[in-house]
């Protein structure tokens, strides 16, 4: 029986909206502050297994970059229950996370401990993350004199080196010229075939998907919408977006309804 690495049941995230900073200190003391709701996921429930590969599809505020921050544990559910077994390296904000004092070198070794590896785990990854980010004599320069590019490479060598028993992407294949996206490319496909890694991908790029998932979750406003193998998943979700665009010039569409 395959193991269930990520399970959401019933899962809610609703986002207070104040009209300003103060609006929301002010909350903290008093439960009269008036706020708008944002219902970012809405009583979503779906399973992925231990080796699956999953894109998700969905437009812009289907909900697909807060199920990824409740994965990794950035935000939490208002109600519902979810459950992750593994270790999770995502290739979200890359460049988040570096201490601007510290040498990339020494990043390296901070963003390892963060994951829980010992100092004998990263001395032994390290020449290798050293290699594939490809930074010269800048490795042992602050992060700071880094460009956002720089600290990109740095970030997706980190995170992608760290033998995640789940990998999360978010568009992280954009990082850099071609050379390097390709050298990002060829990674995950290693990571995602040879190392019995779960893969979770989003992206707006079904072609991208196609090439690493076998399964595709489509979603609208919070809500799943569709699961199926990858090719039927892109066929709905290229669909809904042809009735979407169609649906616009009539009124409201079915990513907007």
């Amino acid at each position: 029986m395959a193991k269930t690495v990520i399970e959401f049941k019933n899962v809610t995230k609703i986002y207070k909206l104040f009209k300003s900073d103060r609006q929301r200190f002010k909350a903290v003391f008093s439960k009269k502050t008036k706020y708008k709701k944002k219902i970012a996921v809405n009583d979503l429930s779906f399973k992925i297994e231990k080796g699956e590969s999953v894109a998700l599809f969905g437009k812009n505020g289907a909900g697909k970059s807060t199920i990824l921050k409740m994965i990794t544990g950035v935000t939490y559910p208002t109600t519902g229950e979810i459950t992750v077994d593994g270790r999770v390296g995502a290739l979200l904000e890359l460049t988040a996370g570096f201490d601007p004092e510290f040498t990339g070198r020494e990043n390296i070794f901070f963003r390892g401990q963060l994951f829980g590896l010992s100092n004998e785990e990263i001395k032994e990854l390290e020449p290798g993350i050293i290699d594939f980010a490809d930074l010269g004599d800048y490795i042992d320069q602050p992060t700071r004199t880094y460009s956002s590019g720089m600290k990109a490479r740095l970030g997706f060598a980190i995170n992608s080196s760290v033998r995640p028993e789940i990998l999360i992407v978010d568009e992280a294949l954009s990082v850099g010229d071609s050379e390097f996206k390709q050298k990002c490319v060829d990674r995950i496909n290693k990571i995602v075939n040879e190392e019995d890694v779960t893969f979770l991908f989003v992206t707006h790029s079904t072609g991208v998907a196609k090439q690493f998932c076998k399964r595709g979750l489509v979603l609208r406003q919070g809500k799943l919408l569709f699961d199926s193998n990858i090719d039927e998943a892109i066929d709905f979700y290229k669909e809904t977006l042809k009735e979407d665009e169609s649906k616009k010039k009539k009124g409201k569409g079915i990513f907007e309804q």
